[in-house]
């Protein structure tokens, strides 16, 4: 029964269910952003688009351009000069499973950690839950690559931790 409720939502995209739905918090704005930001850390810097903060004793750069509709948090993780082609591949693996919604970036000669969303649907949740990520990939780069607890699945962190996993136990029995 489920399945084939699942199929029907699915090949026919034009049906829509009727139900009550909770309220929605209004668009975020530039402004909106800045106070939410503001409650986080009261030493916030406003540059313009940019908002400029701390959060766990890690630099975020927030840029908002509503014009677009879109927005960035961006925490520095190190200097791209000395990447490897393994750490880059790496990378790639945890952005498609356990980056979760933040990802790894290279720009400016830089490798960041950044989480990227359409500004005006943006919920207080999903920017707070979106930096937590951010910090979090900043955090485990060169270790988990994780941002959070959760691994989508699919990809190839779940073996790279199994092998791990395999190496400590084996380690354990030679004790």
């Amino acid at each position: 029964m489920l399945r084939a409720l699942c199929l029907t939502l699915i090949l026919l995209p034009g049906l829509a269910l009727s139900q009550e739905t909770a309220p929605t918090e209004p668009p975020m704005t530039l402004e909106r952003l800045a106070n939410i930001v503001l409650a986080l850390d009261p030493d916030l810097v406003v540059r313009g688009p940019a908002l400029e903060f701390t959060l766990d004793d890690i630099p975020v750069v927030v840029i908002a351009d509503p014009g677009a509709d879109r927005m960035r948090a961006m925490v520095p993780i190190a200097s791209a000069e000395g990447l490897t082609v393994d750490d880059m591949m790496r990378m790639m693996q945890a952005n498609f499973d356990s980056a979760l919604d933040a990802r790894y970036a290279v720009a400016h000669g830089r490798l960041w950690g950044v989480f990227i969303h359409p500004l005006s649907p943006l919920e207080k949740d999903q920017l707070l839950s979106g930096l937590v990520q951010t910090i979090t990939v900043a955090k485990t780069y060169g270790s988990a690559y994780t941002g959070g607890a959760a691994i989508f699945g699919g990809g190839d962190s779940n073996g790279i931790y199994q092998d791990l996993l395999d190496e400590l136990r084996k380690k354990g029995q030679e004790l």
